[in-house]
């Protein structure tokens, strides 16, 4: 990981964008992994890729971001200038729009159901976007939209070191049942990373979808996952049957949901936030799956 602080992203604003030199830049709270995000003014955010494995979401970005912006009803982020690399910061950066909202969570959203119709209504918007000339799926995106028997070894792994908690058995068949089948349709455009610390809520409602880093296009089950990780079981099965895809790809998208869960769980410090979270996501799948079971 690169180390960023304010005093950086001060001299890179001061020496490639001295117009705003004089804005107050200060770091945002929940600022995310794979980036570092800081308010410039009240109008703007610098966001800074924090290895360069992230580095290639900068140029994704610049050039689709503008593109989906007129076809979608809800706020994306709108990219205003690239910066570029220098010796204290070697990787390209951005400046964006704010968007006014609230990272979501369980607490601030009015109607759970509600929220599961406008984020299955936003995901239709962004799937029915041509995605003709789009990036597919690779290391770039870390496979979002691709097969998912890419991550088959590190969750076959993960199960085998869970066997004294869960039923190996169990998970195993989940998980053969979501490699089972291979997205047969035209590739449709995804965000690559559904999850709440992407989407913000103003009064109680999705405001708006942030973090395209990992976009491409194929297979959507990845943008699913929500239904595991977030939705109760009836919100699950709104936002599933407004999204409308078959079983085939319902089953991906609980494997997708499944393999982060495990390694939330397994690969973080036990009784962490990440953790625990994992260990919740895993239960929640099991008692999903168990409950199509004859």
């Amino acid at each position: 990981m690169i180390e960023i602080n304010t005093e950086m992203v001060c001299q890179l604003i001061t020496s490639q964008f001295p117009e705003w030199r004089d804005l107050e830049i200060v770091p945002v709270e929940k600022s995310g992994h794979d980036n570092r995000t800081y308010r410039l003014g009240s109008e703007m955010t610098i966001r800074l890729p924090s290895h360069e494995r992230y580095a290639s979401a900068v140029e994704k970005e610049l050039i689709w971001l503008p593109i989906f912006k007129p076809l979608l009803s809800l706020p994306i982020p709108a990219p205003i200038a690239q910066g570029e690399p220098t010796n204290e910061y070697p990787l390209p950066w951005s400046v964006n729009r704010w968007i006014e909202g609230d990272t979501v969570t369980q607490a601030n959203i009015l109607d759970i159901n509600r929220f599961a119709e406008d984020l299955a209504g936003f995901l239709k918007e962004l799937e029915a976007i041509d995605a003709s000339r789009g990036i597919p799926a690779g290391p770039q995106n870390f496979h979002r939209g691709g097969n998912l028997a890419v991550y088959d070894q590190d969750t076959r792994s993960v199960i085998d070191k869970l066997s004294g908690q869960y039923d190996p058995k169990l998970l195993t068949d989940i998980w053969e049942l979501a490699l089972a089948t291979s997205f047969q349709s035209s590739p449709l455009w995804l965000h690559g990373d559904v999850a709440v610390g992407n989407l913000l809520v103003q009064n109680g409602r999705l405001c708006g979808v942030i973090d395209f880093g990992t976009m491409g296009v194929g297979d959507p089950s990845s943008d699913l996952v929500m239904a595991w990780n977030f939705f109760d079981d009836v919100s699950r099965d709104i936002f599933l049957s407004r999204l409308g895809f078959d079983q085939d790809t319902v089953h991906r998208a609980r494997g997708w949901a499944l393999w982060k869960a495990l390694i939330s769980y397994a690969w973080n410090e036990p009784g962490s936030d990440a953790s625990n979270w994992g260990k919740h996501v895993i239960d929640v799948i099991i008692r999903d799956y168990q409950s199509l079971l004859p």
